[in-house]
Protein backbone atom coordinates (compact mmCIF):
# COMPACT_ATOMS: atom_id res chain seq x y z
CA UNK A 1 0.00 0.00 0.00
CA UNK A 2 0.97 3.28 -0.48
CA UNK A 3 -0.12 7.03 -1.02
CA UNK A 4 -2.18 7.80 -4.63
CA UNK A 5 0.81 10.78 -4.94
CA UNK A 6 3.37 8.37 -5.31
CA UNK A 7 1.82 6.83 -8.02
CA UNK A 8 3.94 7.31 -11.81
CA UNK A 9 1.93 8.68 -15.05
CA UNK A 10 0.16 6.09 -16.95
CA UNK A 11 -0.42 3.86 -13.13
CA UNK A 12 -3.52 2.29 -12.40
CA UNK A 13 -4.12 1.25 -8.30
CA UNK A 14 -7.06 0.50 -6.20
CA UNK A 15 -8.08 2.83 -3.48
CA UNK A 16 -8.19 0.99 0.01
CA UNK A 17 -8.35 3.91 2.11
CA UNK A 18 -8.57 7.47 2.42
CA UNK A 19 -6.91 8.77 5.71
CA UNK A 20 -8.69 12.24 5.84
CA UNK A 21 -10.50 13.68 9.23
CA UNK A 22 -13.74 13.32 9.42
CA UNK A 23 -16.04 15.86 11.03
CA UNK A 24 -13.79 18.58 10.65
CA UNK A 25 -15.16 21.53 8.80
CA UNK A 26 -13.54 22.51 5.61
CA UNK A 27 -14.60 26.54 4.58
CA UNK A 28 -18.19 25.80 3.67
CA UNK A 29 -18.46 22.97 6.42
CA UNK A 30 -17.77 19.64 4.31
CA UNK A 31 -15.29 17.63 5.35
CA UNK A 32 -12.00 16.11 3.30
CA UNK A 33 -13.47 12.62 3.37
CA UNK A 34 -17.06 13.33 2.48
CA UNK A 35 -15.54 15.51 -0.49
CA UNK A 36 -13.06 13.35 -1.77
CA UNK A 37 -15.82 10.35 -2.08
CA UNK A 38 -18.06 12.80 -3.77
CA UNK A 39 -15.58 12.43 -6.23
CA UNK A 40 -15.61 9.07 -6.67
CA UNK A 41 -12.26 8.54 -4.53
CA UNK A 42 -13.51 5.32 -2.39
CA UNK A 43 -12.24 2.01 -1.12
CA UNK A 44 -12.35 -0.65 -4.31
CA UNK A 45 -12.49 2.40 -7.09
CA UNK A 46 -9.81 1.96 -9.36
CA UNK A 47 -8.06 4.93 -10.34
CA UNK A 48 -5.59 6.15 -13.14
CA UNK A 49 -3.04 8.51 -12.73
CA UNK A 50 -2.97 11.00 -15.96
CA UNK A 51 -0.48 13.37 -14.64
CA UNK A 52 1.99 13.89 -12.05
CA UNK A 53 4.46 16.30 -12.46
CA UNK A 54 5.98 18.07 -9.81
CA UNK A 55 4.14 20.22 -6.78
CA UNK A 56 1.01 21.15 -8.57
CA UNK A 57 -2.26 19.41 -8.39
CA UNK A 58 -2.19 16.00 -9.70
CA UNK A 59 -4.93 14.52 -12.28
CA UNK A 60 -6.74 10.96 -12.38
CA UNK A 61 -9.16 8.83 -14.19
CA UNK A 62 -11.90 7.91 -12.10
CA UNK A 63 -14.44 6.02 -13.87
CA UNK A 64 -14.83 7.84 -17.10
CA UNK A 65 -14.33 11.09 -15.57
CA UNK A 66 -11.02 13.24 -14.70
CA UNK A 67 -10.55 14.98 -11.88
CA UNK A 68 -7.75 17.60 -10.43
CA UNK A 69 -6.95 16.75 -7.01
CA UNK A 70 -4.32 18.68 -4.32
CA UNK A 71 -1.24 16.90 -3.87
CA UNK A 72 -1.91 17.35 -0.22
CA UNK A 73 -4.97 15.15 -0.71
CA UNK A 74 -3.43 12.54 -2.93
CA UNK A 75 -1.00 11.65 0.09
CA UNK A 76 -3.63 10.86 2.58
CA UNK A 77 -5.07 8.36 -0.26
CA UNK A 78 -3.59 4.98 0.47
CA UNK A 79 -3.86 2.62 -3.06
CA UNK A 80 -2.78 -0.68 -4.11
CA UNK A 81 -0.96 -0.63 -7.45
CA UNK A 82 -2.34 -2.77 -10.40
CA UNK A 83 0.08 -5.31 -12.33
Amino acid sequence: MSPLGLLSVGETAEVVEVRMQKGCCQGAGKDQASHAEDMGLRAGKVIEMLTNGGGGPILLKVDESRIAISRGMAMKIMVRRKE
